[in-house]
């Protein structure tokens, strides 16, 4: 079958309403006021696809989301990037997930309702859509029970059609991190746990005990790490590399899906694992100049122009 999508986005769909300049994080009981909101696409893999196909990928998307308002802005929004929806579901009993963000200083406090990410199952997804691509992405594995036990059947499944896989598991709400990594991983061509997340979930005390505990699953383990770049464990080397930093930071938040987005588009285009790991440092750390996940990204040019104009990066 021809391979009509770069990369296949399974995952989590939901809208973030930002709310920014506050003073402090309200108290049980009193008022506090936000002299900026915005509404916006959200979730860890919507903002992964919709970066990924700015940078120049052909990319589709499987996630349920309800017959709603929010619903109409994820649709459009991913479609403005070029993104296939075609395969997102409408689930007309449930609503759409939304995560209410606020912003004080270099904080922030989130609340999400998961609405139709709940219900997202492997029998949502079929081969024959799995065929229609060379990569696949799963991210947000705790926000979505559908998969739960199924997950390391979803990359057999990619891994036997021959495509190459990408997981990022995202934070646990429950923060119990019940991840059979001895079944999921072995399928994952590229790991992308940020550093808090993989020592919770090796329950290490220290990142390169946490390395030690997952690297006989790993193929490509890239470790986020924010403002100190990112490391990646790959053929028992381990690489450091500093970040682009910015001194100017609008708000963090995609900064680790748009990493994901800059490090897999190059990995799907066979760069060397180095360049994949600078390139997602530079991503991230582009998104980081303006608000929400996606608004650095609005297409390629913007992306050029920012990288060189604050980073000093010629692309």
């Amino acid at each position: 079958m021809e391979k009509i999508y770069d990369v296949l986005v399974v995952g989590e769909l939901n809208v973030d309403l930002i709310l920014d300049e506050i003073e402090k994080f309200p108290e049980v009981g009193k008022e506090v006021l936000a002299h900026k909101m915005t509404l916006t696409l959200g979730s860890s893999s919507a903002i992964f696809a919709s970066n990924i196909s700015s940078l120049g990928a052909r990319v589709a998307f499987i996630g349920k989301i309800g017959k709603d308002k929010f619903g109409e802005v994820v649709l459009e929004s991913l479609e403005k990037n070029n993104v296939d929806v075609s395969m997102v579901k409408i689930d007309e009993e449930l609503g759409t997930g939304a995560t209410i963000i606020l912003n004080v200083e270099e904080d922030r406090a989130n609340t999400t309702y998961p609405g139709a990410m709940d219900v997202l199952s492997i029998n949502d997804i079929s081969e024959e859509d799995i065929k229609k691509a060379k990569h696949l992405h799963f991210s947000s594995y705790f926000l979505q029970p559908g998969m739960w036990g199924d997950l390391g059947k979803l990359f057999r499944m990619a891994k036997k059609l021959g495509l190459t896989t990408s997981f990022d598991m995202q934070w646990d709400p429950a923060e119990t991190w019940k991840l059979d990594t001895a079944d999921v991983l072995p399928g994952v061509d590229v790991f992308l746990p940020n550093e808090n997340e993989l020592m919770y979930l090796t329950g290490k005390n220290n990142l390169n005990d946490a390395i030690n505990a997952v690297k006989e699953y790993t193929n490509v383990l890239v470790i986020k790490r924010g403002n100190k770049g990112s490391q990646v464990f790959h053929q028992d080397k381990l690489m450091d590399l500093p970040p682009f930093l910015n001194k100017d930071v609008v708000d963090a938040i995609g900064a680790g899906d748009s990493f994901n987005a800059g490090f897999i588009y190059k990995f799907i285009k066979g760069a060397d694992i180095s360049q994949c790991q600078e390139f997602g440092n530079l991503t991230g750390a582009v998104s980081t100049t303006a608000a929400g996940g996606t608004t650095a990204f609005t297409n390629y040019e913007n992306f050029r122009k920012t990288a060189k104009e604050r980073f000093g990066v010629s692309l």
